[in-house]
C-alpha cells in the first residue's frame, strides 16, 4: 500500500544527509511539501534540488539547531514557505560521544533541546490545520543499553524515548500523535559507519558481525518506518518507539 501525503506539509530538522535526507525524499515522493534544515549549505542545496524534482514545494534553510532562537526562526520560515505544518520530524544529532563538557553539551543541545524547541514551535502550526498531525522523533538503539563508547549520546537518546511518551500523552487530546524511531547502525556515503569502515575496521566488523542479516541498515529502511508512523496507516499508534535495526539488539 503506497503512502499518500498529498497536501501535507512536512518539516524535517536535520534533513540534508543520511537518514534525514531519505525521510525528506520519501515524503516528497509521496506528494508532500517538504522543508529541511541543517548546518551545511552545500548538502542542503543538493537535497533541495532532489526534492524539487517531485514537483512539490521544497524549502531549505541553514540552521544551527543548537541555537534556540535559530530553531524558532527556522520553524517560522518553514511554516511560511509551506503554508503550514502537518508533520514534524526531529532527526538532528550533535553526535556528542566524549564523556566531557563538549560531548554532553553537543548531545543535550541538539539531540534533546532541538527536539524540544522545534516541537514547541511547530505544535501551534500543527494545531491550526484543524485535522491533527504527527511528530516523529529519531533516537537510536544506543538509548537501550550501556554505551561506554558514547555516554552522552546514549543517555540523551534514552531521554528521547521518555520525552516521546510525554509528548504523546500531552498532545493526544489535540489529535497530534507522537512516536519515535530507534535506528541501529545505518551506513551511507559520508556517514559515521562508512568512515569507521576505513578508519576503524575492527569496530565496523564487530558491529557487522552483531547484525543477523549480515549487513548494516540503509537510510531508506528507517525512512519507510517514519512515513508509516506519520501516515493514517498508523492512526491508532502514539507514544511508541519502533526499533529499526535488522535484529542488531538481539545479539545482546
Amino acid at each position: 500500500m503506497p503512502f499518500d501525503f498529498q497536501g501535507k506539509r512536512v518539516v524535517t530538522c536535520g534533513g540534508s544527509r543520511g537518514i534525514g535526507r531519505s525521510i525528506a525524499l520519501g515524503f516528497a515522493h509521496a506528494g508532500a511539501a517538504v522543508s529541511i534544515c541543517a548546518r551545511g549549505a552545500e548538502d542542503l542545496a543538493a537535497t533541495r534540488a532532489e526534492l524539487t524534482k517531485f514537483g512539490n514545494t521544497a524549502h531549505a534553510a541553514t540552521c544551527d539547531l543548537a541555537n534556540g532562537p535559530a530553531v524558532g526562526r527556522y520553524i517560522a520560515d518553514a511554516a511560511s514557505a509551506l503554508g503550514g505544518i502537518d508533520i514534524l520530524v526531529n532527526n538532528a544529532s550533535g553526535f556528542g560521544m566524549s564523556d566531557d563538557e563538549a560531548g554532553w553539551g553537543a548531545s543535550v543541545a541538539v539531540d534533546l533541546m532541538a527536539t524540544v524547541r522545534a516541537s514547541h514551535e511547530a505544535i501551534p502550526h500543527i494545531e491550526r490545520n484543524g485535522s491533527g498531525g504527527s511528530i516523529v522523533n529519531i533516537s537510536s538503539i544506543s538509548g537501550y543499553r550501556p554505551s561506554p563508547r558514547s555516554p552522552p549520546y546514549a543517555a540523551v537518546k534514552a531521554a528521547l524515548f521518555q520525552y516521546t511518551t510525554t509528548q504523546a500523552a500531552v498532545l493526544a487530546r489535540k489529535g497530534i500523535r507522537v512516536n519515535c524511531v530507534a535506528p541501529g547502525s545505518i551506513e551511507f556515503p559520508g556517514g559515521t559507519w562508512e568512515k569507521h569502515k576505513t578508519n576503524n575496521p575492527k569496530l565496523y566488523n564487530r558491529i557487522l558481525e552483531s547484525i543477523p542479516f549480515g549487513r548494516l541498515g540503509l537510510p531508506e529502511e528507517v525512512a519507510n518506518v517514519v512515513l508509516f508512523l506519520a501516515s493514517p496507516l498508523a492512526g491508532w499508534v502514539t507514544g511508541q518507539t519502533i526499533t529499526v535495526d535488522g535484529g542488531q539488539l538481539l545479539s545482546g
